[in-house]
């Protein structure tokens, strides 16, 4: 398809999604390509010409505007029947504005005075200047659920997926939606709860086949217990919240202070600004400043924002969708801190000196105002000689100074020498329908670990002014790897032709070290994988037992209290021991920190399981249609019933099972983690490089069974009589009285190494 969509789809599309407006962003939404971008161009200029669109290099010097979310009360219809509405939270100096509402089909009937969270997209028009598309009227919150639909003459019923849902619900026959049998359905409760009888539900969307890609993540969801609809309680609390104000906070609203995210993103809860610092005394130090959003202000102790969040625990992402901590007036809205929008903060003031060694801090309870939403990918191009036409202005005064201090940081961080290991991720895209269209590796640019930087040495702030100030908190705690995966990995290194000193206090430069002498080796996947999985898992504390893979005495969570639990107690803690207001940490709250550590800590790897679930099934499905395709990787673990594939192209992991390795005996030896061939003395161990089959991809458990083709690129061929022939020629060495099977698997690799 590459048809040119027409002006009225453009605008939908662009009040449906007021972050990707660009040129290039309605040509990939509607697949305009080639010579077709002439006439969208045409097009995009005569809606500018007609007033419907305006083009605008916006500066952080223009804060007369709207956030992109907003809570909007109807007005009457006017003489045409149009319907307009008025902003609640307006902070500009002139007139304020007047506001489009443009409902779809499928949006409830809005009367005057209805007060509604809307998403606004920016125009220009004869009198309007936004245009509002609903995302749901406040004080509604109809409970959902996800289940199969069986069809009946009456309708139908659902059958929730939900563990403990032993109760079917009544689906109307003018409320299926057209489902169909066995479908997997979206529903919503219709009406109020009968008291006797099944209750009822409408059918808001239908998710086809429950093996499908849109169906994973909310399989996952409900698989998980993962909590995904705010209680009426938490909403109406949520909707009653309003804009901050100045007072009892810094004025910190002339401070360029900006927002570095991904494009996509749709809350933006950390800002940042350096500048040279003008003392005498430190030549060539920096000034940073990292402002977070005061959550704490919205989410008090005890109230039901809070009870939600704590059960929560964090926010969990999928690549179709994100389940919030907190609901859409506070993480999209209130708590964001949008570009020319006040909003409320915890800022945090860092002197470092040229060498990026912290000199002092102090801490803020402020009004800012974002000077721009920008995202890494502009902000690294700006640096890099290539600024578009909205980093042009901030360059020089903003831009240019996070990167000298940045500068400065990775010599302080050189210094300290943090875990360093290279495994690159990769990020899932998806397609509209929810289909995963490619695997690409996630970005690692300068702007990433610029930010990285800064959210790091505010943590450490953080956690230094709490324990100066004798103030409980949760610590980020991630403590050094037991004795014996230590020992484990030291053989790996040495079975491998590294060292890994012994007999000396275990730090992370020793570990560097190891990594460093592998990176360019054909050992070096192994040496990461075996590292990584030598590592204790972090976990959040009461007590500081420090982080290890940081090296720091002293951390805490304190720049994410939009998708952390844990950042919040942080700021309460810090609210409390400046003495800022009443909303600090509660005397309760300090009882069960014990108890909340580890909840966090529990539903932090929830929310980690259902994301690898959910990667899994949309890899399974990805590759589904290339069963019989020959695929290269790594052996990534090690089990006695086969060997586990990391697949090059996708990262994907894929099972070896014993039964794909032939049919001779394989002996699994957990001290050296390797499988050994009882006839063929082949030896399969962690790191090295295969070339598999696919045999089997099933996308509703996210499973990938493969077949050995070869290893080390030598070719693993199935002998007739139930033996095998491989490539390498010779027998397993034969193993000396007492000698165990790790050390004979030892050798063998040794001679397997040398023939390389």
């Amino acid at each position: 398809m590459n048809r040119v969509p027409s002006k009225s789809d453009i605008l939908a599309w662009i009040a449906d999604h007021p972050g990707q407006t660009s040129k290039r962003d309605i040509a990939k939404a509607f697949h305009v390509k080639g010579a077709a971008r002439i006439d969208l161009k045409k097009i995009l200029r005569e809606l500018e010409e007609d007033g419907h669109l305006e083009r605008r290099r916006k500066t952080y010097r223009d804060p007369d505007k709207l956030p992109p979310v907003s809570v909007l009360q109807m007005l009457p219809p006017d003489d045409l029947g149009d319907l307009f509405a008025r902003p609640l939270e307006w902070h500009g100096e002139g007139p304020e504005p007047r506001i489009l509402f443009a409902p779809r089909a499928t949006d409830p009937a809005l009367g005057e005075g209805d007060r509604i969270l809307a998403r606004l997209q920016e125009v220009s028009g004869e009198d309007h200047q936004y245009i509002a598309r609903l995302i749901r009227r406040i004080g509604t919150n109809p409970r959902k659920l996800l289940g199969i639909f069986r069809k009946s003459a009456e309708g139908g019923r659902i059958v929730p997926i939900a563990k403990g849902s032993d109760k079917d619900w009544i689906v109307a026959a003018d409320a299926t939606y057209g489902a169909r049998d066995g479908e997997l359905v979206e529903a919503e409760q219709a009406g109020p709860k009968n008291r006797l009888g099944l209750p009822r539900a409408r059918i808001t969307e239908r998710l086809g086949d429950p093996g499908a890609p849109k169906a994973v993540s909310l399989i996952a969801i409900h698989e998980h217990g993962i909590p995904d609809a705010f209680p009426d309680a938490v909403i109406e609390e949520a909707d009653r919240a309003g804009p901050a104000g100045l007072s009892g906070r810094d004025d910190l609203r002339d401070m360029p202070l900006i927002t570095i995210d991904p494009a996509d993103a749709r809350d933006h809860d950390d800002a940042c600004y350096a500048h040279g610092d003008d003392d005498p005394k430190n030549p060539g130090g920096h000034v940073i400043w990292v402002a977070i959003a005061d959550v704490a202000h919205y989410v008090r102790p005890g109230s039901a924002l809070d009870r939600e969040a704590k059960k929560r625990g964090n926010s969990t992402y999928f690549p179709d969708r994100v389940v919030p901590m907190l609901p859409d007036r506070l993480s999209g809205d209130l708590c964001s801190l949008h570009e020319g929008v006040p909003r409320a903060c915890i800022a945090v003031r860092m002197v470092i000196d040229a060498e990026g060694a912290k000199l002092s801090h102090s801490f803020h309870r402020g009004l800012m105002r974002s000077a721009a939403s920008l995202n890494y990918k502009e902000v690294q191009a700006a640096e890099d000689g290539q600024p578009n036409d909205k980093c042009q202005p901030l360059l020089e005064p903003v831009i240019a100074p996070l990167y000298a201090a940045y500068a400065a940081l990775k010599r302080a961080r050189a210094h300290r020498q943090p875990l360093e290991l290279d495994l690159p991720e990769r990020r899932i895209v998806l397609s509209e329908e929810g289909k995963v269209t490619s695997v690409a590796f996630k970005d690692r640019l300068d702007a990433h670990k610029l930010i990285e930087e800064f959210m790091v040495l505010a943590n450490v702030a953080a956690a230094e002014t709490l324990i100066f100030k004798r103030t409980p908190l949760l610590f980020r705690v991630h403590e050094e790897p037991d004795r014996q995966k230590m020992d484990a990995l030291r053989e790996t290194a040495q079975s491998s032709g590294f060292t890994l000193a012994k007999g000396q206090v275990l730090q992370t430069q020793h570990l560097n070290a190891l990594l460093n002498a592998a990176r360019d080796s054909d050992f070096s996947e192994l040496i990461s994988i075996s590292t990584l999985r030598s590592m204790q898992q972090a976990y959040y504390n009461a007590e500081n037992f420090g982080h290890f893979g940081l090296a720091l005495k002293s951390y805490a969570h304190f720049t994410s209290p939009i998708r952390r639990y844990a950042d919040l107690i942080v700021h309460r803690a810090l609210i409390a021991a400046h003495g800022w207001g009443r909303d600090g940490l509660s005397p309760e709250e300090i009882e069960r920190l014990d108890e909340t550590a580890k909840h966090i800590s529990d539903t932090e790897r929830r929310s980690m399981m259902a994301e690898r679930d959910t990667n899994d099934r949309y890899l399974a499905a990805y590759l589904s249609d290339r069963v019989g395709a020959e695929f290269t990787g790594r052996i990534s673990g090690i089990a006695r019933f086969g060997a586990f594939v990391k697949l090059d192209e996708t990262g994907a992991d894929g099972l070896l099972p014993m039964r794909a390795l032939g049919r001779e005996y394989f002996h699994h030896d957990a001290e050296t983690q390797t499988l050994m061939g009882a006839d063929t003395g082949l030896v399969i161990g962690i790191g090295q490089e295969v070339t598999v089959k696919l045999a089997e991809a099933v996308p509703v458990t996210g499973g990938l069974t493969l077949e050995l083709v070869s290893i080390d690129g030598e070719i693993v061929r199935h002998g007739p009589g139930g033996g095998r022939n491989s490539g390498r020629r010779g027998k397993a060495p034969r193993r000396k009285a007492g000698q165990s099977r790790a050390k004979a698997a030892k050798g063998k690799k040794k001679v397997l190494r040398k023939r390389r």
